[in-house]
């Protein structure tokens, strides 16, 4: 143990800085498991636990500027390219090189915010989300202010490998550009923002998500390690995730009827297949208010939802490349019944 990290406790307690105190306290303790001190290590981080090792502000009251998220155990449902990246980024912290800013930028429904909260999962991390609501601040100086108590107490966190901290949709500190007044201010929160970025631990990993990546100011950007886009989804990825979104939902419901050509035909309707989130809510809620007595209504209800009708139109659904036997599903009746129907011409109305 270093006589500066002794100092250094002893002077955070005399002035009774807690969230410094803690920090030197955990330092000490790396030092010590280090050292191949383990059993001691462990118990100063026992102790260090029972005083809100994950309550991150400078006090033991609870912070206004964080939002304590919850991971969620489902798969992430991402292109390759994208988790490739991803994978990248946590061989990057693990390294420990110093490498902890990440901005992903991406249109809305693209799987930002959630790539956030599987990261943490992998990396063994608790997500802090920042209330911008708490930080963006009306009166003139005020954000800036708000933004440098926000970076210290980011630097604060009494165990800072155990922490994402999230700037979900960063832009919002973008204030109304119309407004002179409003310039100055972003002006000023953006000097906060950069001073607060360079000053940060490189123990805390910092993501921020921005669906406004082409407006961000360029000196922002260098901030951050890496950026990586989340728009890069071919058709093909978007049908692949789609297929395996439908499987979970089936199996969560206990449907075993399944027809992925059928599938993949109504997704293929759409003239441009939407992003992962927005995809989700569509096959979601399909199969969550399908008739649990047919266990084909989520097809129907799948190409209403696509097509704004349902799917009556015997020579429409014909024109539309489905087999007799697909539209029978569709429309829910006998093969036989449909096939005559389609040889004598006749369309529902």
């Amino acid at each position: 143990m270093k006589k500066k990290s002794v100092i250094s406790l002893i002077k955070c307690y005399t002035e009774k800085n807690d969230a410094g105190f803690r920090n030197e306290a955990y330092e000490i303790a790396k030092d010590f498991d280090t050292s191949g001190d383990y059993q001691l290590s462990e118990y100063i981080m026992s102790l260090l636990s029972n005083v809100n090792t994950f309550v991150p502000q400078t006090s033991e009251n609870t912070s206004p500027f964080f939002e304590k998220i919850e991971g969620k155990e489902d798969m992430l449902l991402l292109s390759d390219e994208i988790t490739n990246d991803l994978l990248g980024v946590v061989n990057a912290i693990d390294h420990h090189i110093g490498i902890n800013k990440f901005l992903f930028q991406g249109a809305p429904g693209t799987g930002k915010t959630e790539a956030v909260k599987q990261l943490a999962r992998i990396l063994n991390r608790e997500v802090f989300m920042v209330d911008f609501s708490a930080v963006i601040d009306s009166k003139l100086g005020q954000t800036q202010k708000n933004l440098s108590l926000l970076f210290k107490e980011i630097n604060s966190f009494v165990q800072p490998d155990k922490v994402v901290v999230l700037f979900d949709e960063i832009d919002a500190l973008a204030l109304d550009r119309t407004n002179a007044n409003d310039l100055r201010e972003m002006g000023r929160a953006t000097s906060a923002m950069l001073k607060g970025f360079d000053r940060m631990s490189e123990n805390v990993i910092l993501v921020a998500t921005t669906n406004l990546f082409e407006h961000f100011d360029k000196a922002l950007i260098r901030r951050f390690d890496s950026v990586i886009d989340f728009n890069r989804y071919t058709q093909e990825d978007l049908i692949s995730i789609a297929e395996k979104m439908l499987d979970r939902y089936l199996d969560k419901l206990k449907l075993a009827n399944r027809d992925i050509r059928l599938f993949r035909k109504i997704i293929k309707l759409m003239p441009e297949i939407p992003y992962p989130g927005d995809l989700k809510n569509m096959i979601k809620t399909s199969v969550a208010f399908s008739n649990p007595h047919d266990g084909m209504d989520y097809f129907r209800r799948l190409y209403y939802a696509i097509c704004n009708e349902k799917p009556e139109d015997l020579k429409k659904l014909q024109s539309q490349k489905f087999t007799v036997r697909e539209i029978e599903i569709l429309v829910g009746r006998s093969k036989s019944s449909v096939a005559r129907d389609l040889k004598e011409g006749v369309i529902n109305e």
